[in-house]
């Protein structure tokens, strides 16, 4: 299969990026793009021209994400001007925003940029798993650059990221289905299946949706710790199904339900000291997670505004087992087995004016409750303790305990945009808020002493066992507002300019082993309770137009940050227990360009580009101390990085639409964490280090029939095996990760 497969897509796959143009294409106009079309988002909570919106946004349709080949989260970063993501591995997503993060992992900390699955905000889980939805048959992909607090909640400090899924069609029968087959030059076959049936089932009043996906993708890393070859596969499934009744013109209920699974086998990170491709572990590393969303959305139209009520209930399961051996150069057993469940409960009310007149305003209500249950488990291996001769443990395990956290947000927020004239208007909104969070552990877990006798080589001794005792940690408070003010000036109906200033927050987080001593060095840091809210400034101009008829849309920002009591993550250096504070502040500045551009009929050209230079710019002796920062330092953001896409598209014959294209992406090099030791002041950080700058190159070739769609690809071309990501600590053998290797492959989509 893997020698059929290549052969029928190596012939075409070199034309050119990642996509192949897929079942969208039966039902557009046969005719050639002779320009840009007008774009609509929703990032205002009402429907405006992407052109009037006074924010820096990119959005990609359906269609566009088909053209590009975009399925997940890799394609999202390489279409949006200032974004990175930082992947440490299938299943573990962050994206950075215009710099604002101070390394790639972000453990304890929840994600500078909110990622929201509809209603719900999937990016809450701090630096646990985070999952990466399926992107086939969404309606549209917003991201939202700067500051979103006024609108989307305190997760939202660099941005944030809406996947908004498709509504059920009442009025027609409708399904769809999309194959990709491909090959990595490792050897790995990647299967990714995914269909839709759209059922009506009261004409025009009562739908059904339904979409499933499945992907099993090989892996491509081997594993000398277990033997594994490609150990890293990746099988992820899952589905959603919405019911949406629309009785009457004014009233819309719609009831979705979607669940993904995701397992990967290991991690994909590598120690380049042992080869390109290869990672070692005692066990595979899972970063594994099940998540089920409930979600019960109710609209009703007034006469000149809309009421909205979204009720989701989210139900998560995680697996986060990591081999920290690497702590001690592999030199005994050392491992956190950590199973987490969340369950999330948020409701939000708003009631929004119709557009078209002077004055266009939304008032609303945010509710958010979450508990996490998680447990730590930290292994040694039967084994080990039986060559050693050390008992007294009960298994394997020299560490157990359980704890669990509880977090509220509630909150009022509400917008208003007043038009002195068409042509300009200003904008100003507030959202007031309450946060809360506070951590518990549990009875009935224990410590030992066995990391100090492994250390120090003890052989023949029984280890000493501590119950650990019930205790209630800190309840962390926080409240205050986020605002955002704006102009915006149109000087010709095609051009608009905008000048905004906006601020967002993170909520506070407790830290799990608030106040606990090292069993190895008890000089070392004691775990502080955790880390208040840290506070961020935008100031930003920017313009949005388009030009020659039509045929060039572009837009451009221009911002500066000031962000101040930075949450950080910090590492207890004699045990690698993780921890949460506060340090000074940062600034960020940089510019965004995008544009789109119809030179010739069929022909589209995009170019994305970025530049961005984050730095810390206040910091306290003691700061500096505890986090390893130091004043000059560089944030985790690349100062480069941009894309160019060319497009065209032809009849070869009657009934048949051709699609080449091909991409060049690059993403600059950036620090992966601060450069010295935490606890140890003036001592460089031995984990410290940059990742490259690299460039890569996609491409596709697509033929369009009646309801079929056939076409072939290959992502990262010419095979770059740059380092895109560096894990910040020591407790892992293998750190860094790299650019995929090269895939070629094929796609054939199906519309009814």
């Amino acid at each position: 299969m893997r020698a059929i497969l290549l052969a029928s897509a190596c012939a075409v796959a070199v034309l050119a990026p990642t996509a192949a143009l897929a079942q969208e294409q039966q039902t557009r106009d046969r005719d050639q793009v002779t320009q840009v079309e007008e774009i609509i988002v929703t990032a205002t909570r009402r429907a405006e021209r992407l052109q009037d919106v006074p924010l820096s946004i990119t959005t990609l349709s359906q269609e566009d994400l088909n053209t590009r080949g975009i399925v997940n989260y890799d394609g999202l970063a390489t279409a949006t001007p200032g974004v990175t993501l930082n992947r440490a591995s299938a299943n573990f997503n962050n994206f950075t925003a215009r710099g604002v993060a101070t390394n790639g992992y972000g453990a304890n900390l929840q994600s500078t940029v909110a990622i929201y699955l509809d209603e719900l905000p999937i990016s809450s889980n701090g630096n646990s798993t985070i999952l990466d939805p399926s992107l086939f048959d969404v309606e549209r992909i917003e991201f939202l650059r700067g500051p979103q607090g006024t609108l989307f909640g305190s997760g939202s400090l660099a941005g944030a990221l809406r996947i908004l899924t498709h509504d059920p069609d009442p009025t027609g029968f409708d399904a769809s289905a999309l194959v990709d087959l491909g090959i990595m030059n490792e050897g790995g076959l990647r299967q990714r299946y995914n269909a839709m049936i759209n059922v009506p089932l009261v004409e025009n009043e009562l739908a059904l949706r339904v979409v499933g996906f499945s992907r099993n993708e090989e892996g491509w890393v081997d594993n000398v710790g277990t033997g594994i070859e490609d150990s890293n596969t990746l099988v992820q499934y899952g589905g959603r199904a919405i019911l949406q009744w629309e009785p009457t013109e004014r009233f819309i209920g719609r009831l979705m339900y979607s669940r993904e699974i995701a397992n990967p086998h290991d991690s994909s990170l590598t120690n380049p000291t042992l080869g390109t491709f290869v990672r070692r572990t005692d066990r595979p590393d899972l970063f594994q997670s099940d998540m089920a969303n409930y979600n019960l959305t109710l609209e009703y139209q007034f006469d000149g505004a809309r009421l909205t009520s979204s009720s989701t209930y989210s139900d998560y399961t995680g697996l986060f087992y990591v081999d920290l051996a690497g702590t001690f150069a592999q030199a005994f057993p050392f491992a956190l087995d950590a199973d987490a469940w969340d369950e999330t409960f948020v409701q939000e009310m708003r009631l929004v004016s119709d557009p078209g007149g002077k004055m266009d305003w939304s008032l609303g209500a945010f509710y958010f409750k979450k508990r996490r249950d998680v447990d730590y488990n930290y292994r040694s291996s039967e084994a080990f303790l039986t060559a050693r001769n050390l008992t007294g443990l009960p298994d394997e395990y020299y560490q157990r305990f359980g704890s669990h956290f509880i977090s509220h947000e509630i909150a009022a927020f509400g917008q208003i945009t007043y038009r002195f004239t068409p042509d300009f208007w200003v904008t100003g909104g507030i959202r007031y808020g309450l946060t809360d969070a506070q951590g518990f552990t549990e009875a009935g877990g224990y410590n030992s002493n066995y990391l100090t006798l492994a250390l120090f080589g003890v052989s023949n001794f029984p280890i000493t066992v501590t119950p650990i005792a019930a205790a209630e940690g800190v309840k962390a408070e926080e409240e205050g507002a986020s605002y955002r003010l704006s102009a915006s000036w149109r000087p010709t109906p095609s051009i608009t300019t905008y000048a905004a200033v906006s601020t967002g927050f993170r909520p506070p987080i407790v830290n799990a082993r608030a106040g606990a001593v090292s069993t190895i060095d008890p000089t070392d840091i004691v775990i502080p309770y955790g880390a208040t809210s840290d506070e961020l400034i935008n100031y930003e101009i920017g313009v949005k137009g388009r030009w020659f008829d039509g045929r060039v849309y572009a837009d451009a920002a221009l911002y500066w940050i000031d962000w101040n009591d930075i949450q950080v993550q910090a590492n207890r250096v004699s045990d690698s227990v993780q921890f949460a504070t506060n340090i000074g502040g940062a600034t960020s500045k940089g510019l965004e360009v995008s544009i789109l551009a119809v030179p010739f009929d069929g022909w589209t050209v995009g170019v994305t580009g970025s530049w961005n230079h984050a730095e810390v710019d206040d910091l306290s002796t003691q700061e500096a101390a505890i986090s390893g920062a130091v004043l000059g330092a560089r944030l985790a953001g690349p100062e480069f990085s941009g894309s160019i896409r060319i497009n065209y598209e032809w009849q070869p014959t009657a009934g048949v639409v051709g699609n080449a294209s091909l991409a060049v992406s690059h993403v600059g090099s950036f620090p992966n964490a601060f450069p010295n030791t935490p606890g140890r002041p003036l001592i460089p950080l031995p984990t410290y280090d940059d990742t490259d700058a690299y460039t890569f190159v996609n491409g596709n070739l697509a033929f369009a029939f009646d309801q079929f769609t056939v076409g072939a690809y290959v992502e990262n071309l010419f095979d770059d095996d740059s380092v895109n990501y560096i894990h910040p600590e020591a407790f892992i053998d293998g750190r860094y990760g790299r650019v995929r290797p090269r895939t070629v492959g094929i796609r054939v989509g199906y519309e009814y």
